[in-house]
């Protein structure tokens, strides 16, 4: 199986799950415990920790272990409407956000918080000035992912971070689909929150990281014992945070992101140079990660073009429901046509990807899509 769908999961990096090993089968102790084998874990998770915040460029005590980034995402945004409800009902967030950011905030519109979502342009970025427009002295957070999941698309977080600075509005990232693809460093980007998940840089599924800047408090996502410091209840889940910590550590490397770079550009130069305008890039042509290739073969159906190709793991920006044919909501956000959207496959390469596998997934292309090939 060539894999080429990344921004979906990673497979566990072997140095991560040799780090994790030992506190599988043999360091067992509750971190809380005042014994030895209690306090053995419990400076393992510190170093975890140090090391996660050495990877965001922040102090340890900013950053907390949660059980992913959809619980990273809902602490933040459940935790500010209650903490800050007195101050305001307002959020802002964007069109084209992960459903870990769209539901918590309509599931807060049940409750009578007013949700504002920006709109984007044809590259599916958040426009500065729309931000601006909409900030009002209700506004009580603003939440735009780092990068879009589907077309890689990287907004103007900086500017966006100034703008709610100006305001004094709390600002929450999401960078699940950023961490390990491109730096992160929070001071840079002036947020407030900011969320990555382990499953996308090679950790396990169901551990993650949130930043809290030092200083803002928010009522817990989970309530109970003082784990966290006090700001998420449950026994600490030990081994999988050591697997973070490495992974963090691993993906601070920047040889391993140009090597994926050099062989997304090398994919990309080749579609362009066998298809030529048969093909179209969703997203923007710069601005975006550097291992995130959405591509629409024009004339195609991109969940069949997929059904084609043997031994080949990719996502489609379209899905078939009752015979019909609609586009992502992402690229509807992004006023992609139908007959162009319905084409659209994206292809996300990573540390194990090969110059020699996008040869074959090329070839596979080439035999498998048709001049005018459509579906009925």
């Amino acid at each position: 199986m060539i894999y080429l769908d990344y921004n979906a999961t990673t497979p566990v990096d072997k140095e991560v799950a040799d780090a994790m090993i030992p506190y599988i089968y043999g360091h067992f102790g509750n971190p809380s415990s005042s014994h030895i084998l209690g306090k053995q874990v419990k400076l393992k998770i510190e170093q975890a920790r140090m090391q996660v915040a050495d990877f965001l460029h922040c102090e340890p005590t900013e950053v907390l272990f949660t059980g992913g980034g959809s619980e990273s995402n809902n602490t933040v945004i459940k935790g500010v409407a209650h903490t800050y409800r007195e101050k305001g009902n307002h959020i802002i967030i964007s069109a084209v956000e992960h459903p870990a950011v769209i539901q918590p905030c309509q599931f807060l519109e049940q409750m009578g918080y007013k949700i504002t979502y920006l709109p984007v342009d044809q590259y599916g970025m958040v426009n500065v000035d729309d931000v601006r427009q909409q900030l009002t002295d209700q506004t009580i957070l603003v939440s735009v992912m780092h990068s879009n999941n589907e077309t890689g698309t990287i907004q103007p977080i900086r500017e966006i971070s100034d703008l709610c600075r100006e305001y004094d509005v709390l600002f929450h990232t999401d960078a699940s689909q950023s961490a390990g693809k491109v730096p992160l460093d929070v001071d840079d980007l002036g947020v407030d929150f900011l969320t990555i998940a382990g499953h996308k840089l090679y950790a396990p599924k169901g551990i993650g990281a949130l930043y809290i800047r030092d200083g803002i408090n928010i009522e817990p996502l989970i309530h109970g014992a003082g784990h966290e410091n006090g700001r998420r209840a449950g026994t600490e889940n030990t081994a999988y945070m050591i697997g973070l910590g490495k992974a963090c550590e691993l993906a601070s490397d920047p040889a391993t992101r140009n090597q994926v770079k050099q062989v997304t550009d090398y994919f990309y130069r080749r579609l362009q140079d066998t298809f030529g305008d048969k093909i179209t890039l969703n997203g923007h042509p710069h601005k975006r990660l550097p291992n995130t290739l959405n591509i629409s073969f024009l004339g195609t159906v991109g969940h069949e073009v997929i059904a084609s190709l043997e031994n080949v793991a990719a996502s489609t920006g379209s899905a078939c429901h009752s015979g019909e044919t609609s586009i992502s909501p992402v690229l509807k956000a992004m006023k992609v046509s139908d007959e162009i959207g319905q084409g659209a496959i994206r292809f996300s390469l990573g540390r194990y990807t090969t110059m020699a596998e996008v040869d074959v997934v090329i070839n596979e292309l080439k035999k498998n899509i048709k001049e005018g090939y459509r579906s009925h």
